[in-house]
């Protein structure tokens, strides 16, 4: 007699779905973010612009400043954080989880005050443009995106807050010690040679709180939002 072999039920169907469209939109958002980062690495190395740059340095100058931007950090975080999840869906240990916390919150936060505050400072043309917006909305609105509808939900937490902080704090400790040295700052913000640090420090606040307050909301919703597939 022969057996029939019975079809997986819908259920399981619509999971392996889901599963399935969440590993494609990781993996997309993965392949966006690492374009973005070596689209922009090439042109610094052709002595393209940066930011507001006027005068190019040598390319050793160039590559250590690509390198100091947190926009390349939290673009380097979204395309390692998003293909971990296109490869596997199971990824929870403290350090993935804050550093996919920092992934997120950076990419949102940082996409925000570039969009208010330092896309009217740019002028950019041809690819020097298309690096900008992938890097500063097509990259952050992915991240967001993919975090808010695919999860994995259950990966973040109020402990998770002070292990999130520690990427964030050492880019800034880099960037203040590194700046007073060479003089150069990667952001108008943080510009202590135009602001003075009494300024900088509000700015600095103003931005950290914002962060802070970003990754705590993320904590909540993480615990609220339906559990997709992924």
């Amino acid at each position: 007699m022969v057996q029939r072999h019975q079809s997986p039920p819908a259920a399981e169907d619509d999971y392996c779905a889901a599963v399935t469209r969440a590993r494609i939109f990781h993996l997309v958002t993965f392949l966006v973010a690492a374009f973005a980062v070596v689209l922009q690495l090439v042109l610094v190395i052709q002595g393209h612009r940066v930011l507001d740059e006027h005068n190019r340095p040598d390319l050793g100058t160039r590559l250590v400043r690509f390198c100091s931007y947190l926009t390349i950090w939290f673009n380097v975080l979204v395309a390692w954080s998003t293909l971990t999840l296109a490869l596997a869906r199971d990824r929870d240990s403290r350090v993935w989880r804050a550093l996919r916390l920092d992934a997120v919150v950076l990419a949102t936060v940082g996409g925000l005050v570039h969009f208010f505050f330092l896309r009217p400072l740019l002028d950019l043309t041809g690819w020097d443009l298309v690096a900008d917006r992938l890097l500063h909305i097509a990259v952050p609105a992915l991240a967001l995106v993919g975090w808010l509808v695919l999860g994995p939900r259950r990966r973040a937490a109020t402990t998770d807050l002070l292990p999130f902080l520690v990427l964030p704090v050492g880019w800034l400790g880099y960037t203040l010690v590194r700046g007073e040295l060479v003089e150069w700052y990667p952001y108008p913000f943080i510009d202590v040679n135009e602001h003075g640090y009494g300024v900088v420090l509000v700015n600095v606040v103003c931005v950290a709180a914002a962060m802070v307050l970003a990754a705590w909301a993320a904590t909540v919703l993480d615990r609220r939002l339906p559990a997709p597939a992924a």
